[in-house]
């Protein structure tokens, strides 16, 4: 493939994703009011367009008339880095993250994915590890106690259960052997699925991420009963809205990583055995992709609206006494399941 097809190609990807992201993040907040009124027994948003569906635009709108009141006491270059530092992360992170299987068009194979790179989970891990410091960033630089709080909780919580994530990683790169995501997703093939073989490595790795994203019940950074809105107390307008973009991005980007190291990525079980024309078949396992992703959103949100907020010593209890020896059991199972009985 020559490098204007591969840059050509590559730009077409990239918008695509960017804007499918960007509409899901976009209902994504709808579906989370809808979702909690349904687990309230309310109505939701039923107002703006047909049957609330023009909301989230709504709220844009809003946000972007606001007043943007930065502190006297702030930092303010980093107070306005920060938001775009979490924007930065939420929305790179997805590049290596396959939706589906390899194309053919105009004679060339073009595999669905931004940026099919070796070592895929490697960059996953160092820039999910970078939104911590727009959060830390931005509870030191607003000049406020909640603000600053907010932030040194996000570092601790974050310490605490990326190390979980990081063992729970290290299980499924033992069994596919490689880095690349895309290998990854081909080890799952048939029911060979990673949450399959190494359930309690999907159950931590899973609970981690609702640490990493700051969603109940690990919402300590912004609790409002005692941190008013913990690291962005002092931001509104469309600096608040980018931190707002880039908790439900990643979600988003959440999702779609576990379903790509844990649930078999695109792949619907035994697929290719049906001898399905190309089109049906890519149409099909993008399909698949996009509803296991839909399934683990509905969770996020769900979870949300059923648990109570943990108190800060329970989490820290989970993460170093619970969370850090049941990874490490996981990898111990899985390193048994390799050199024992050959997987």
């Amino acid at each position: 493939m020559g490098i204007w097809a591969i840059i050509i190609f590559a730009a077409v990807k990239m918008l695509i994703v960017f804007t499918v992201m960007m509409l899901t993040v976009t209902y994504l907040v709808y579906f989370e009011r809808k979702i909690s009124a349904w687990a309230q027994n309310r109505i939701g948003p039923n107002r703006v367009g047909w049957k609330g569906t023009l909301q989230p635009f709504a709220d844009v709108l809003k946000l972007l008339l606001k007043e943007d009141i930065v502190p006297e006491q702030a930092n303010k270059t980093i107070h306005t880095l920060a938001p775009m530092m979490a924007l930065f992360v939420a929305f790179t992170t997805y590049a290596v993250i396959p939706f589906g299987p390899n194309v053919t068009v105009f004679g060339y194979t073009v595999p669905l994915v931004v940026a099919d790179v070796n070592i895929g989970i490697l960059y996953v891990l160092a820039l999910t590890s970078l939104g911590v410091y727009a959060i830390t960033f931005a509870g030191w630089s607003s000049g406020s106690k909640y603000s600053l709080l907010g932030g040194v909780r996000s570092s601790a919580q974050m310490i605490s259960y990326e190390i979980s994530m990081g063992f729970s990683v290290a299980g499924v790169l033992l069994l596919a052997e490689s880095l690349r995501p895309e290998a990854i997703v081909n080890a799952q093939s048939g029911w060979m699925w990673n949450a399959v073989l190494q359930p309690i490595g999907f159950i931590t790795f899973l609970v981690s991420s609702f640490a990493e994203t700051n969603r109940l019940p690990f919402d300590l950074p912004e609790a409002e009963p005692e941190l008013v809105g913990g690291f962005h107390t002092e931001y509104s307008s469309m600096k608040f809205a980018g931190f707002f973009m880039a908790e439900y991005a990643n979600m988003i980007v959440t999702s779609t990583l576990i379903v790509t190291l844990y649930l078999g990525g695109w792949q619907f079980p035994y697929l290719e055995t049906f001898g399905l024309p190309q089109a049906w078949f890519v149409v099909i396992s993008i399909l698949a992709f996009m509803a296991k992703v839909a399934v683990l959103l509905f969770f996020f949100i769900w979870v949300r609206w059923s648990l109570p907020r943990f108190r800060y010593d329970q989490l820290m209890n989970l993460g170093w006494k619970v969370m850090f020896p049941l990874s490490l059991i996981n990898l111990i199972w899985v390193a048994v399941l390799v050199m024992v009985f050959k997987i």
